[in-house]
């Protein structure tokens, strides 16, 4: 389960379609999106993120050597004042190659060239009214190089920054991007925590995984939104093995959390790991209305991979078939018809999912505050800002 206060909220107007109209048909969502496929070389600007340059294998004269894998760059262009600067160009010329690679730095300042090929590089950072700056440094294979705060002064000539400081790894970046997504939540309260509004965020090691699934188990409002949805299931009777009153409703709310926990760790923690797979639902925010609902109802079945491709969800219905089959040895004896009411529950979360990425992309962005929020870096902005900027 990806966000289970949004989720129950998802699965109670469900529970009151399915109640009103018994004869509720499950709609497979179309598995075709996204279908866009990845140019050798493209600039992608990421929604109230930063643009990302992705150079794939394939591109002439920049493919990494076999053993060396590509890594990344990422950093923050800020102006004297310490506010970031949006649309700075920023240009990557690595070592010993005849291309040079060109992005401009997004609304938060950040920016980040993806599958770089290890070796020497150098940054040139310019924009209008600012003097020009340089950075450069070496990237070793496989890791991912934050570059300390680049600061635009208005005047002035070029300055060079050499640092050979140990670059940050992709989990370290990888973290800090988690921690960013732990803040948010709907209206400042219910946790939205399994969603990035950075498209080409880095993926998760395994650990990350299971740590964004333990917090938002463990979340206060994870807990009164599977209460809710026990009260009205006790409301409706279902599951009428449970029995009503006290004990009944606490056999509901034990259900429905165990439930939320076995879908979260399975589809979300256990599967990923083992799959390669990234558990979290990408806000795409452009494009037309049409494709836009198509994206998010297609995301129960295609998600991203650890190498940052699309491909077929294979932990998300694994997953909800999972934690479905669980649910049966829980679930009363009298509401249990076999294999029926795994497929039915197995549907129900998928569809739960579908309806969950819907509101995710038109509704619930605009409901989480502090999104502009620029990211932190690994580095206290006094190491960098005195002598290393040239201020």
């Amino acid at each position: 389960m990806r966000h289970p206060i949004v989720e129950a909220s998802a699965r109670l107007l469900l529970f009151l379609v399915i109640a009103t109209f018994s004869s509720a048909q499950v709609t497979k969502p179309d598995n075709g999106l996204p279908g866009a496929r990845a140019a050798d070389v493209y600039s992608m600007p990421v929604a109230d993120g930063f643009q990302v340059q992705q150079a794939y294998l394939s591109s002439p004269g920049n493919e990494p050597t076999r053993h060396q894998p590509p890594g990344y760059i990422s950093g923050t262009v800020l102006d004297q004042s310490g506010a970031v600067s949006a649309g700075a160009e920023v240009y990557l010329t690595d070592a010993g190659k005849a291309s040079n690679q060109q992005i401009k730095s997004g609304s938060n300042g950040q920016f980040l060239f993806a599958n770089v090929a290890p070796g020497s590089f150098r940054l040139t950072v310019a924009a209008p009214g600012f003097a020009t700056q340089e950075f450069s440094a070496a990237l070793r294979p496989g890791e991912t190089y934050l570059v300390p705060p680049i600061i635009l002064a208005v005047a002035g000539a070029v300055t060079a920054v050499h640092v050979q400081d140990s670059p940050l790894t992709q989990a370290q970046v990888a973290d800090m991007q988690i921690k960013d997504q732990e803040k948010q939540r709907v209206l400042g309260i219910f946790p939205n925590f399994y969603v990035s509004y950075d498209r080409d965020a880095l993926p998760l090691n395994s650990k990350q995984k299971f740590r964004l699934a333990w917090k938002t188990t463990r979340d206060p409002f994870t807990v009164v939104g599977v209460a809710a949805l026990a009260g009205v299931e006790q409301a409706t009777n279902t599951f009428e093995g449970y029995g009503q009153g006290a004990q009944g409703y606490f056999k509901r709310l034990g259900a429905s959390y165990t439930d939320a926990v076995t879908a979260t760790f399975i589809g979300s923690a256990i599967l990923p790991s083992l799959l390669k797979q990234d558990p979290r639902y990408f806000y795409k925010g452009t494009g037309s209305t049409r494709s836009r609902l198509l994206y998010a109802l297609a995301s129960p079945v295609i998600c991203k991979g650890d190498n940052m491709r699309w491909q077929p969800n294979y932990s998300n219905v694994a997953g909800a078939f999972a934690s479905a089959g669980i649910s049966y040895l829980y679930y009363p004896e009298s509401d249990r018809n076999g294999a029926g009411l795994v497929m039915q529950n197995s549907l129900i979360r998928l569809g739960e999912i579908a309806f969950e990425s819907v509101l995710q992309e038109f509704l619930i962005r605009r409901l989480t505050p502090h999104l502009h929020k620029r990211a932190s870096t690994a580095v206290e902005d006094g190491e960098y800002r005195a002598g290393n900027q040239g201020r």
